[in-house]
């Protein structure tokens, strides 16, 4: 099987940490995996975006022109990106900023409002964590448990304080995901 995941988003929003998040636990799997990210200027508010292949086959390159799953934290991602996913696969929405429905009907998509889970949990950081689980639940690409293990091995030391409020934000999401 082979995931090819695109994240997007505004910068601040944590794209490049769920794909990070995503590849190192794809090899805690022992997967095959590439990350590739893209960004500038995104850590002052422009967008940000990275791809993340998982493969059980060898991976013959990072670039994706058409990924199965597309992960739009905001409307500006969702309409850059909406048109490349393909037949049959997810667009998984931050229902909290994208209130947009593909016109297609050739592909799936699961609408979380991770923005509003990561408030309610107390820290509207955690509004990627809530993205992840919603990816791991809707795709299957990996198991939930293996990525709580990998934050833990991977997280930095000031952000281990955190892991408990990162892990529940992933089963929030995890448990609001429904793919239609």
């Amino acid at each position: 099987m082979e995931h090819k995941i695109i994240f997007a988003g505004f910068g601040g929003q944590g794209v490049i940490s769920m794909g990070n998040l995503i590849a190192y636990s794809a090899m805690a799997e022992d997967k095959n995996v590439t990350f590739y990210p893209a960004y500038g200027i995104a850590m002052r508010g422009g967008t940000a975006n990275c791809s993340v292949i998982v493969s059980d086959d060898t991976i013959a390159s990072p670039v994706i022109a058409s990924p199965t799953v597309l992960v739009a934290m905001n409307e500006q991602s969702f309409d850059f990106f909406i048109e490349r996913i393909q037949i049959g696969g997810v667009i998984l929405a931050n229902s909290s900023l994208v209130k947009k429905k593909p016109a297609r009907d050739n592909i799936r998509s699961c609408y979380v409002p991770v923005n509003d889970i990561a408030e309610a949990l107390g820290n509207n950081k955690m509004a990627n964590m809530a993205m992840v689980g919603a990816l791991l639940k809707s795709s299957g690409v990996l198991k939930l448990d293996t990525v709580f293990k990998t934050m833990q091995k991977t997280f930095p030391a000031k952000l281990q304080k955190f892991m408990d409020i990162n892990q529940k934000a992933m089963q929030h999401g995890f448990d609001a995901a429904e793919l239609n």
